[in-house]
């Protein structure tokens, strides 16, 4: 059981991180300290790395469209991208009270209103203090009046168009209710969405009465799907449970249950205009133990005609 939103915010699924069991481990840096939690490998830092390059990517991607424009609700895309400070600002969150307060990423708002929601947020303080603005405050609320659509972000490591099974149909049957899909094992892309989120992610909607889509971003594309429409599929049958085995930072093991959404069912959000770079980065604990790891510069995202077609069918909320 995770207590702490520092642990969650850095759960890594087991399968992807490389220094956690082998030979690797024996590397010196692979049981490396940070503040004081220990990170196992530079899998963790790599992985919030990524987590905010891709939400970044999606802010600017719509913020270049002449139509709307995004800012980041939820806490990892303002959080600090110095790994140092990523622990204290999670600290500051659970003592606030609002580190279980799960919140969209992203809001999507028309352009015409970028001026009023620019001006409420920097009366809040600017974007880093939203996260520990309750819902509740004047100016959040008269935020979220204004949005169009919520977002929750995810990525992936991976090139979409270079995996084994992009492009192919889901024409295979699966045993067990007949439905379309692919066989076990297929590697293709998928849009994300977790188990634990979705009665929070529910509740959200329902509460504030914005739509949420869930956009995931791989290295040269996106996809994007409508949350209500990804609860369909799984009650449907069409997309079955994952069980993953997650590690955070302090070692703990929990096994969560996420669900990968064919992106056939998905629409296409947008292609990588300029692919991001891969940029060497290390950090030194108080020992002079260095610990290596990888962060993504750079890199162009275009929101493709249908997304911003679909955009252009939300209204902001009328307020209650």
């Amino acid at each position: 059981m995770l207590n702490h939103a520092y642990e969650r915010a850095l759960l890594v699924a087991c399968e992807d991180v490389a220094l956690a069991d082998g030979p690797l481990s024996e590397l010196p840096w692979a049981e490396f300290w940070l503040n004081p939690r220990m990170l196992r490998g530079s899998d963790f830092l790599m992985r919030w790395s990524q987590g905010v390059w891709s939400e970044k990517r999606l802010i600017e991607a719509v913020n270049a469209t002449a139509q709307f424009f995004a800012l980041p609700y939820g806490p990892s895309g303002v959080a600090p991208e110095d790994p140092r400070g990523v622990e204290l600002y999670f600290e500051r969150l659970q003592a606030a009270g609002l580190d279980d307060h799960k919140r969209p990423d992203l809001l999507i708002f028309r352009r015409e209103d970028q001026r009023l929601a620019e001006r409420l947020v920097a009366e809040l303080g600017g974007e880093a203090e939203l996260p520990f603005t309750p819902d509740e405050d004047d100016r959040v609320r008269r935020l979220l009046d204004r949005a169009v659509l919520a977002v929750e972000c995810e990525n992936s490591l991976w090139h979409a168009a270079r995996m084994p099974d992009y492009g192919k149909p889901l024409n295979e049957k699966r045993i067990a209710r007949g439905q379309p899909g692919l066989a076990k094992g297929a590697v293709l892309p998928t849009v994300i969405l977790k188990d634990e989120d979705m009665p929070r992610l529910a509740a959200w909607q329902r509460r504030e009465r914005i739509p949420i889509h869930i956009w995931h971003v791989f290295f040269d594309r996106a996809y994007g799907i409508g949350f209500d429409r990804a609860r369909k599929l799984i009650a449907d049958g069409l997309i079955a449970p994952t069980v993953q085995t997650f590690q955070a930072p302090g070692g703990a093991i929990t096994r969560k249950s996420i669900f990968k959404i064919y992106y056939h069912y998905a629409y296409e959000l947008g292609v990588s205009v300029t692919e991001p770079a891969l940029k060497a980065q290390a950090i030194t604990d108080k020992n002079g133990h260095v610990l290596p790891y990888v962060t993504f510069d750079g890199g162009e995202l275009k929101l493709s005609n249908e997304a911003v077609a679909m955009l252009a069918q939300f209204r902001h909320r009328v307020p209650a």
